[in-house]
């Protein structure tokens, strides 16, 4: 009897992304690399360490590498996915964005020159875009998604996250401003991941309280006193921004939160307030793995048509999901959401006799609703 050929697994991945973490593995001896993931990182001082390694089964993905190294690795058995011209952002991003990394440059420059505005100008100028173009975006919502599970998994491991939803045009010094605020931090504060959409508005004014829910509450009082003085991002996103820098100046290492925005809607800028922002090009993506992430609930301020889209969204989730993926649904704001915008009522309906009753709520106050998720 001729014996069962031994099965050849694929090798785990091992991420790669930092120089330092590469100078660590071949300092430990590594020689082999099958199944290396090597992301964003400048080999032209390591030629001589890379010559000297089996490269086979590895991938590099955008890596600067130094004369001749780029055909040494193919012929040696690596995948090499180059750096792809005139971008502007890495295709291959191993992190997530920080709010001062978008806006980096704007204290001195318009907001124009941040590398966030001319990624959106970028997006902006392909029209019907190539096939370049296409996998280059994706390319990016892959890494970005990659690099928010493994946050997930990392530092936020065991963390419920509870998602705000709410209108972006509400200024800064209006009560619905503050009040979103109040929620951030009073969710914060009961041991919640405040995760928002990351943009301006009530999302902003989430991830401001959830940034100074460690601090006193005259922190909070102090930084809306603040970012009233410039109360949107309208006529200069430049001033808007430069606000924000300056209470996170006055208010260095707050609490950690999510925003999740998207170029799609490019226009309206990203908050400063969100420690860690997964900035997506494909809104679709953006929106599902939003609602996703939030295994604490959502609670939707008052919004319009895309806090709506938002609230339906996340009920269809509920009204087809087994009983342990149901999450609360809760909407702050009984006069919106039954007489302006009533989608109370349809909601309530939905929820009759499904999984799903008893996990919506409708309240009056930010209060009732970080109540009603602890």
């Amino acid at each position: 009897m001729n014996a069962t050929p031994a099965l050849n697994p694929m090798p785990r991945t091992l991420e790669v992304e930092s120089l330092e973490r590469f100078d660590e593995l071949a300092a430990a001896g590594a020689h082999r690399m099958a199944g290396w993931q090597l992301q964003s990182i400048d080999f032209r001082g390591r030629s001589a360490e890379l010559k000297a390694m089996d490269p086979a089964g590895a991938m590099f993905l955008g890596c600067t590498l130094g004369p001749g190294m780029e055909q040494s690795l193919r012929s040696r058995g690596a995948l090499v996915f180059p750096a792809l011209p005139g971008l502007p952002f890495d295709p291959y991003r191993p992190a997530l964005y920080s709010g001062p990394e978008l806006y980096r440059g704007v204290e001195v420059e318009p907001y124009e020159a941040t590398p966030d505005a001319r990624i959106y100008a970028w997006t902006r100028r392909q029209g019907r875009a190539g096939v370049e173009v296409a996998l280059s975006a994706a390319l990016h919502d892959h890494h970005i998604g990659e690099s928010l599970q493994d946050a997930l998994e990392g530092p936020f491991a065991g963390r419920r996250i509870v998602g705000v939803m709410g209108g972006h045009a509400g200024p800064r010094g209006s009560s619905t401003y503050d009040d979103a605020a109040r929620l951030g931090r009073g969710l914060a504060a009961a041991g919640f991941l405040v995760a928002t959409g990351g943009g301006p508005g009530a999302m902003e004014a989430a991830n401001l309280g959830a940034y100074l829910s460690a601090s006193p509450a005259a922190a909070l009082d102090d930084a809306l006193g603040r970012l009233a003085v410039v109360p949107g991002f309208r006529p200069s996103v430049s001033a808007w921004a430069r606000a924000a820098l300056a209470v996170l100046d006055a208010n260095p290492g707050g609490a950690p939160s999510l925003g999740i925005p998207t170029w799609f809607y490019g226009h309206e800028p990203p908050n400063l307030f969100a420690t860690h922002i997964a900035k997506y090009f494909a809104n679709a993506v953006r929106e599902a793995v939003l609602l996703e992430k939030c295994t604490g609930g959502v609670v939707f301020l008052p919004g319009a048509a895309g806090t709506v889209q938002e609230v339906f969204q996340d009920a269809c989730e509920n009204y087809y999901g087994t009983p342990e993926t149901i999450t609360p649904m809760v909407l702050v704001g009984r006069r919106h959401w039954t007489e302006e915008l009533p989608a109370w009522p349809l909601l309530s309906s939905l929820a009759r006799d499904r999984g799903m009753a008893g996990r919506v709520h409708l309240v009056d106050s930010v209060e009732d609703a970080v109540a009603a998720l602890t």
